[in-house]
């Protein structure tokens, strides 16, 4: 039987590989969960309830693109936060986030771009699905380095006009994950005048957008707008995983303009998979509310506090802006992963995971990812032991 060969230089996913490298080994104490990024804080209490209250909805077939209710919550939200006014032809719901940046590639890529293979711009390290939705298309994605020196998020500009020329899309996470650098109204604006230069799309990956230390991050449809570029230029995702602590909800959209959700509602018809109708009624109500925001939120907060106390003095402790992930440099993440899991019993992630080596270098290879998701106490003894056993 023949296979695709598309796929056949992915690497093995990050948690299964974590698996491979840990769970032959005995924990050095009891287990502390710091590698995945699932939220831990409370939900709103009156989740249950409603879910109760629509039960019956598992019984028809749910709309495609979201009821008129949840993109109108969505619309509300989009124009409180950003101040941005958009209709619901400009929304799609989305079963999570992760569906919508690989099928939004399939909708919106084109087979060729100035007449060769199209190239899509991807920051590395990075969230793992913008790879294959660029294996998918038949794009080259061409990994650009997002590392202290380019203060953590990808320097396109650097990249030479011939690469520019044939770019089709370019995705950025901002806050980005996994080093919680927040991209400034600069960079958005220097990112959106080159891709008007070039002719491409920016998919924004906005999914940690509600966990910030100081001031709510600025985002790419706000800056777009205020720039009055075209609104298909910029195509934005936001999920209740991370701002509502709902990971199992999978609730999220995509914004951008008219002509873009068009393309990707009408390949959603015939290969989405529409959220339960009584899941959709529990999102309308969670995107329209902010008390159980402002509250989690403070809880990370005082987790970055937490950290930078415990962290204070660690060589290349880099205090994160945004999001729930710290990114500590070592001298390898793969041995500091394995290291940590049999002295102590925390469990990180290796930063190479997230990574793709390039010419030889991965750029994740020197730090671990560790999640600030568990309750305060925990994390609080899990940062210490940590910080013990590798920087004492």
């Amino acid at each position: 039987m023949d296979f695709p060969e598309r796929f056949s230089n992915l690497p093995e996913y990050a948690f299964p590989r974590l698996r491979s490298l840990l769970d032959g080994h005995r924990p050095g104490g009891t287990p502390i969960a710091m590698t995945i990024g699932e939220p831990r804080h409370a939900f709103p209490d009156w989740v249950g309830q409603v879910l109760a209250d629509n039960l019956d909805g598992f019984g028809v077939y749910p709309p495609n693109d979201g009821t008129p209710e949840l993109l109108a919550a969505i619309q509300g939200w989009i124009g409180s936060r950003y101040g941005v006014a958009v209709s619901p032809d400009q929304i799609m719901a989305l079963n999570g986030t992760r569906e919508g940046l690989y099928n939004a590639a399939m909708a919106l890529c084109p087979e060729t771009k100035a007449g060769r293979r199209p190239a899509i711009l991807i920051p590395n390290p990075f969230y793992q699905v913008y790879a294959v939705a660029a294996a998918s298309v038949g794009a080259e994605a061409v990994f650009v380095p997002a590392t202290a020196q380019t203060g953590h998020l990808p320097d396109y500009e650097s990249l030479p006009a011939q690469t520019l020329d044939r770019t089709a899309i370019a995705y950025v996470c901002s806050p980005a994950n996994p080093q919680g650098a927040v991209a400034s109204e600069a960079y958005w604006r220097d990112l959106i005048a080159l891709a008007e230069k070039h002719d491409f799309l920016i998919f924004a990956d906005e999914c940690y957008s509600e966990i910030w230390r100081d001031t709510p991050p600025v985002g790419a449809m706000e800056m777009a707008a205020a720039m009055g570029a075209d609104p298909n230029r910029v195509v934005i995702f936001h999920s209740l995983s991370k701002r509502s602590n709902l990971p199992g909800l999978r609730s999220g959209f995509v914004a951008s303009g008219v002509e873009n959700i068009a393309r990707i509602r009408q390949l959603r018809a015939y290969a989405g998979a529409p959220l339960p109708l009584p899941l959709v009624r529990v999102a309308e109500k969670v995107w329209a509310d902010e008390a159980h925001v402002n509250e989690s939120r403070a809880l990370y907060q005082q987790k970055y506090r937490i950290a930078d106390q415990i962290l204070d003095g660690v060589p290349g402790y880099h205090s994160p802006t945004a999001g729930f992930f710290l990114w500590l440099p070592v001298p390898d993440g793969e041995a500091a992963a394995l290291e940590l899991w049999q002295e102590t019993g925390v469990r990180v992630l290796p930063g190479a995971y997230l990574g793709r080596e390039v010419g030889g270098e991965n750029p994740g290879k020197g730090y671990i990812r560790v999640a600030m998701v568990a309750p305060t106490q925990e994390m609080q003894r899990g940062l210490s032991l940590l910080r013990d056993c590798l920087y004492d």
